[in-house]
């Protein structure tokens, strides 16, 4: 993946120009919560939560990988304009060239008065390959019980900037939870039936680590986190002989990476890539996975259905 660097004055620049624009084309209603997410999950939440009382802008787009984005002038406007903005925290959006961490200065904001992460309640995981093990892992959304804890964040804050509307917050919050919490169990339920020798969830990215140890499996990978060294030769291999030591019927590959790499696992290993699964993206609206719910509800049923072939 390459590498992009925002500097503060680019920034300042852009945000000028988005200004201009933004004073003469908005048509937000003033009455409601302004809210910036840093992509498509977060949004999904947030809207859940907030329904008809607040306006969301994603500002990663559909299937683009948030560990490392170049704002645009929209974003930046809508940043600086926005009453609340939340971002995932543990090194996504902050890591790599720090892009929002850059975002956040530019359009004056402070952290947990302005902007909040939302897995500040969660246990993260950590990196394991050498010289990585103190950064963590930002996939915690993975686990729906981590994604409960992002729901709950979020239903807080808009209560503390909006008291008078917490009733309509707890309510949404409590119905959306609810909703989660029985797709959890149904998943802890059903992943048990699993044969020891076939819990092997490979995908490309490590993003799976949460995932599962939810649901009583071991994450393998052909790289641990999206960086520009993906699939290198010593990466294959690892993978490959891991593979070949357990009796895993199928492969995975993430909607946001490049599927190259897996393709050539499947073709080493002749196990077939049995479906695509999301991980740090939706899908774009009107297709499956186009909410947080049923992007999980996919990932459950297509890997319980791969893992039992």
């Amino acid at each position: 993946m390459k590498k992009i660097g925002i500097t503060i004055a680019a920034c300042a620049s852009l945000f000028l120009l988005a200004a201009c624009q933004s004073k003469s084309e908005t048509s937000l209603d003033e009455k409601k919560l302004n809210i910036v997410a840093t992509n498509s999950i977060l949004a999904d939440m947030a809207e859940n939560v907030g329904g008809d009382l607040v306006n969301i802008h994603s500002i990663v787009p559909v299937g683009t990988d948030p560990h490392e984005y170049e704002p645009l002038p929209e974003d930046i406007a809508k940043a600086s304009e926005a009453d609340i903005l939340f971002f995932n925290g543990l090194n996504l959006e902050t890591g790599g060239n720090g892009w929002f961490s850059k975002l956040m200065e530019t359009a004056h904001k402070k952290e947990n008065e302005d902007y909040f992460s939302v897995s500040q309640n969660v246990t993260p995981m950590y990196l394991t390959s050498a010289g990585q093990e103190n950064e963590q892992d930002p996939h915690a959304w993975l686990d729906i019980q981590n994604g409960i804890s992002y729901v709950e964040t979020i239903r807080n804050t808009l209560i503390d900037k909006d008291p008078e509307n917490e009733a309509s917050y707890n309510k949404k919050a409590d119905d959306y939870i609810k909703n989660l919490e029985t797709l959890d169990q149904e998943a802890k339920e059903k992943f048990a039936d699993i044969p020891k020798d076939q819990k092997l969830l490979v995908t490309s990215e490590g993003a799976f680590k949460y995932f599962s140890k939810a649901y009583g499996l071991t994450a393998a990978y052909i790289w641990e986190i999206n960086t520009e060294s993906q699939g290198t030769p010593d990466q294959m291999k690892q993978i490959i002989d891991q593979i070949r030591q357990t009796k895993v019927p199928v492969l995975f590959v993430e909607t946001s990476v490049d599927k190259r790499s897996m393709e050539r696992v499947s073709k080493e290993t002749k196990l077939p890539i049995y479906s695509t699964i999301f991980t740090d993206s939706l899908a774009k609206k009107g297709e499956d996975g186009d909410s947080y719910y049923t992007m999980m509800k996919w990932n459950l049923d297509k890997i319980h259905e791969g893992l039992t072939q």
